[in-house]
């Protein structure tokens, strides 16, 4: 499995090189192409392999087997255009795009090429924990679901984690898209998409908190209306310092929460249950783009997850719109 990545920008691009390299499974780093050089040498040097100056060269090359769009936010669609058509599987770290437009040009480059696998870095809904929960929710053990909450959050700004030179782009809206609501929120709308079907509204309050990155946003709070009538809230910040973050469900008869220890199963007047977590998650990110190259993944599953990634814009989208309105806004 000979995997090319296509820019080395984003923070987890150290991440994947060391997962591939120190697979056993037969999977190595087959180039490298970056729009900065040094960058991207540098990079290619970690993954033992030649760095590519011309992305058509890459592109071109007969002995890669899939491609990682590690770029900026903002500069995924340009990648796409020219990686979708070549008919290889593609792992496009998230969000796959950051806008409506964009959003909408995807579309039409997928419908232009039905065969294509195209997924993102998304992870969160595959975890042990969180699949647990999901599988639990499966058997509605909570009767009708009427609220629910996912928090995703760390320090960043704090911690000052986009200092680093190659990181700075994090920070900068017009190759960002947006900041920690961007970057942590498509995480947790990500999640609640696919444990809870699409969204019809979302209003949002997206601001900064610290004034470390003032260019951008460091936190957010978006209140969502399911259409299927649940009430949802996501919250995404840079600035938390502590707090347990993760899921909170309530329904008719129950409620699923997170604690130091794990997922537990309440009901009015008797003990939570601890929720055992599943034996083992499903793959995601590098792990996923080789189980997609070794034929382990349907396409049904493949189309279910890029449903809830290209849903993800649509709502980050309405987000940011709704904190700049200051209303409800619908999503498209």
């Amino acid at each position: 499995m000979n995997i090319a990545f296509i820019s080395t920008a984003h923070i987890h691009t150290r991440d994947f090189i060391k997962n591939i390299t120190e697979a056993t499974d037969g999977r190595k780093v087959a180039a490298v192409w970056d729009d900065i050089a040094d960058r991207g040498q540098r990079y290619a040097e970690s993954a033992r392999a030649p760095f590519v100056p011309s992305l058509d060269d890459l592109l071109a090359r007969p002995d890669v087997d899939g491609f990682i769009i590690c770029a900026e936010n903002t500069r995924h669609l340009p990648l796409l255009e020219r990686a979708l058509p070549v008919g290889k599987p593609v792992f496009c770290e998230k969000p796959i795009v950051t806008n409506e437009a964009d959003l909408a040009r995807v579309r039409e480059l997928l419908a232009a090429h039905p065969n294509a696998v195209l997924f993102s870095g998304y992870f969160q809904p595959r975890m042990p924990g969180l699949l647990a929960v999901r599988q639990l929710l499966a058997t509605e053990p909570l009767g009708k679901i009427t609220r629910i909450r996912y928090r995703n959050a760390h320090h960043a700004a704090y911690g000052r984690w986009f200092d680093n030179p190659d990181l700075q782009w994090f920070t900068n809206g017009e190759l960002s898209g947006g900041g920690a609501f961007m970057d942590m929120g498509t995480h947790a709308i990500h999640l609640v998409r696919t444990f809870f079907g699409p969204v019809s509204q979302v209003w949002a309050e997206i601001g900064n908190h610290a004034g470390i990155y003032p260019a951008v946003d460091d936190f957010g709070i978006a209140q969502l209306r399911f259409a299927n009538g649940t009430l949802g809230t996501v919250e995404a910040a840079w600035t938390q310092t502590g707090g347990i973050g993760g899921l909170e469900v309530v329904g008719e008869t129950g409620a699923i929460w997170n604690t130091p220890t794990g997922y537990v199963l309440g009901r009015p007047g008797k003990p939570a249950e601890p929720i055992e977590p599943a034996p083992a998650g499903e793959p995601t990110r590098v792990d996923r783009l080789a189980a997609v190259l070794q034929g382990k993944l349907t396409p049904e599953e493949l189309q279910a997850d890029l449903a809830a990634s290209l849903d993800a814009v649509a709502i980050m989208s309405a987000a940011y719109a709704s904190a700049r309105s200051g209303t409800w806004e619908k999503v498209s």
